[in-house]
């Protein structure tokens, strides 16, 4: 094992890094022991200590075939013997086109042919809404400028992706410098909502991810599919993190069928490995943007790193283990057994509710009396900390505890991770 100087490192970070989510004076408080990760392999991580834990949260929703997986290590080996990165501005590389075709072919009889690249989903959510605002803007229909978005939804953390928000903990403080929102509990609500201004709605499908595993009902895709076709406004789906596998299937919108004008995807694109991000839209969208260079027309947009030779490569050995390994077909029964396992935990007084879309799942936490939690007393922060222990690594939204492995894990690692939830919840909420 590498010996790793770990106070050293530790204290290096709490002089000099500032952590995301993250309360930094619980984090340089000396009674803190934060965990130093420096390894993995499959579905398990190691930290410098030497301790494993399984990978509950599959490092914050993107490892798909687990760390260190052979094939996405070799596609980036080969890739760096050629070259890391070339700007996409202007030029292209072999990597990114063929990514692109295979992206396309994934969505067999949608209208989604043209892909836009980005580096993370918040990046690609950017591209969704400004593609939105611009088309309508040069195509004749400058009053669609307002958004509809969901209640708790989130949508990323840059300042257009963060208005479309519906936490307010995260996007409440930034609302004065934001789109034009409005914000529906329920499809029934558009039908109070003049159409004719709004560019897009943006959903994250069959499940809001950062609400705490939250589902939507059945059929609600079509619906929303249906008011946009019948108000003339762009339907945007958010598969950050449903994409690629989360919910049974490649993406989300493929349980029903339903196709939007905007697709972006992002975490799993590249098996967890590197940021990458895209946005898929349709021939109306992208013709919409075509003229003279003088016509100003152009989608002036873009980052340093769109289409980057090397998530690329890793993207496209990703899709690779996809259909060499047959990965979808193997993680049916794993998701009945995850439902079964996680029935367990219903039991328990503390157990508020338990949900599960494929192989994503929230289990809510609240007292014995069936009240919640105050989120000051950090239950769902506690839990995960005490989960460790038995050798279970996760991260929860409030009190809410995200179940979310690799799609790799055996039935007996899935045991492991809901037999590790129990015991936390048991020693924590006692």
């Amino acid at each position: 094992m590498e010996i790793v100087d770990t106070d050293t490192l530790l204290a290096l970070d709490r002089a000099f890094v500032w952590h995301p989510f993250t309360q930094m004076r619980d984090w340089i408080a000396e009674c803190h022991e934060p965990l130093l990760l420096v390894s993995g392999k499959g579905p398990w991580l190691q930290d410098s200590q030497g301790r494993r834990y399984l990978d509950g949260n599959s490092s914050i929703w993107t490892n798909i075939h687990g760390h260190r997986h052979p094939a996405i290590d070799e596609a980036l080996k080969s890739q760096l013997e050629k070259v890391a990165h070339t700007s996409f501005l202007g030029f292209t590389n072999p990597l990114a086109v063929e990514l692109a075709g295979r992206l396309v072919d994934l969505l067999p009889g949608s209208p989604l042919k043209k892909v836009f690249y980005s580096d993370d989903g918040s990046t690609g959510i950017e591209v969704a809404i400004k593609m939105a605002i611009q088309f309508f803007l040069q195509n004749g229909q400058p009053e669609r400028i307002q958004f509809i978005s969901f209640e708790n939804a989130y949508h990323g953390d840059t300042l257009g992706a963060s208005s479309l928000g519906g936490i307010g903990l995260f996007h409440d403080r930034f609302s004065s410098h934001q789109f034009p929102v409005v914000r529906a509990k329920r499809v029934e609500d558009l039908d109070t909502i003049d159409g004719a201004k709004v560019a897009a709605v943006v959903i994250e499908p069959l499940i809001q991810g950062s609400a705490g595993m939250r589902l939507w009902p059945d059929g609600m895709l079509r619906a929303l599919r249906k008011w946009c076709d019948e108000h003339g406004s762009f339907l945007i789906f958010d598969e950050v993190m449903t994409g690629f596998g989360r919910t049974g299937k490649m993406f989300a919108c493929l349980h029903e069928a339903v196709f939007p004008d905007l697709l972006v995807i992002a975490k799993g694109l590249t098996g967890g490995y590197l940021p990458l991000g895209a946005t898929l839209t349709t021939e109306r969208v992208f013709e919409g943007f075509l003229g003279a260079y003088s016509d100003l027309r152009t989608f002036f947009y873009g980052h340093s790193y769109t289409g980057n030779a090397l998530g690329c490569a890793a993207a496209l050995a990703n899709l690779g283990i996809f259909e060499k390994e047959q990965t979808l077909a193997l993680l049916q029964p794993k998701i009945a057994h995850l439902t079964q396992r996680l029935g367990s935990l219903q039991a328990s007084p503390f157990v508020r509710d338990i949900r599960q879309c494929g192989f994503a799942a929230g289990i809510e936490l609240g007292r014995s009396d069936g009240e919640p939690f105050d989120w000051r007393e950090e239950t769902g922060a506690r839990v995960c900390a005490a989960a460790r222990k038995y050798g279970l690594l996760t991260r929860p939204i409030r009190d809410v505890i995200v179940l979310m492995p690799p799609l790799c894990v055996s039935v007996e690692e899935i045991d492991l991770a809901v037999e590790a939830i129990g015991k936390a919840i048991e020693e924590v909420c006692q």
